[in-house]
């Protein structure tokens, strides 16, 4: 079993080095993800935000968007449970590229054994169907939607959307996705005083037609621009709608592939059955050593 060290907290002992720790590197749509199997160590005593930030760094450790732990879950009607760590540590509610790479590997590990399941978040609790090349999740219900809001940045007054879905997204339709400066304008709205103390996620999007658009994402937590976001497909599609630009079922096309979202429009701002579809692709399995988790 391997211990908390005083060195690093992590490895103790010369069999615990030598055995390391085994990880899955999953991919939802260019968003990469480490996944842990909870059956294999007992994690409850390790520090899990510092785990994260050291795996997830590039070049010198595994390098991920995100670090996924599966658990038991609370509820013996669901499946599973999960514990989802961005990059920089930060935990966060909800992630819908993960979210479908979890469905797959719970049923690859045998933590599920059958197509369709429901797992916990701290969203709320998420259904999620295998389809052929990925998976498709139900996600929880938007709130604190707001079809129209407007920021004062340095460089003038930016109109935008915001939506809660499982995640906060403040969504910005652009004429031209190429000529955003994502990491910079990304940043200052992520950080603005309009969305404290949390933050927000940022999506900039590109209308392409009736039922489709283009998309780019500054991510909170990564702190910088993403192949895709899930949580962010899904709000900008419904910004869209809620803006009558869209209708279901919307495809967004983003720097790592195609997701698919599809609702139904309650009125009075309500949507329900919200889904998300797209890839969830296992790159490899290995073994993490001591020495992925040095500072």
């Amino acid at each position: 079993m391997l211990r908390k060290s005083s060195r690093i907290g992590y490895f103790e002992g010369r069999a615990a080095m030598e055995a390391g720790f085994k990880f899955t590197k999953m991919s939802g749509c260019g968003n990469d993800f480490i996944f842990l199997d909870h059956r294999d160590v007992p994690w409850n005593s390790w520090d899990l935000p510092k785990m994260a930030r050291l795996l997830c760094r590039r070049r010198l450790s595994v390098g991920a968007d995100g670090f996924v732990l599966l658990l038991p879950p609370e509820d013996p009607d669901n499946d599973f449970a999960w514990r989802f760590f961005n990059s920089d540590g930060s935990e966060a509610e909800m992630c819908g590229n993960a979210a479908r790479c979890a469905a797959r590997f719970a049923v690859v590990k045998g933590l599920v054994a059958k197509e369709r399941m429901r797992f916990e978040t701290i969203s709320g609790v998420v259904e999620a169907q295998l389809t052929p090349r990925g998976a498709k999740i139900w996600m929880t219900e938007p709130k604190e939607m707001r079809p129209e809001i407007t920021v004062i940045l340095e460089e003038g007054a930016v109109e935008m959307a915001f939506l809660n879905t499982g995640v906060p997204h403040a969504v910005v339709f652009v004429e031209d996705l190429e000529e955003i400066r994502v990491e910079d304008l990304g940043r200052k709205i992520r950080y603005h005083e309009a969305f404290y103390p949390k933050g927000t996620n940022v999506d900039f999007v590109q209308m392409v037609g009736s039922q489709a658009l283009a998309m780019r994402t500054y991510e909170r937590g990564v702190e910088g621009e993403t192949l895709a976001c899930g949580t962010g497909a899904v709000a900008s599609a419904i910004a869209g709608h809620m803006r009558s630009m869209v209708r279901p079922p919307v495809t967004v096309k983003t720097r790592g592939g195609e997701l698919k979202i599809d609702f139904q429009f309650l009125g009075e701002g309500r949507y329900e059955n919200v889904t998300l579809e797209g890839d969830a692709r296992i790159i490899y399995e290995g073994i993490a050593w001591e020495e992925a988790l040095l500072e």
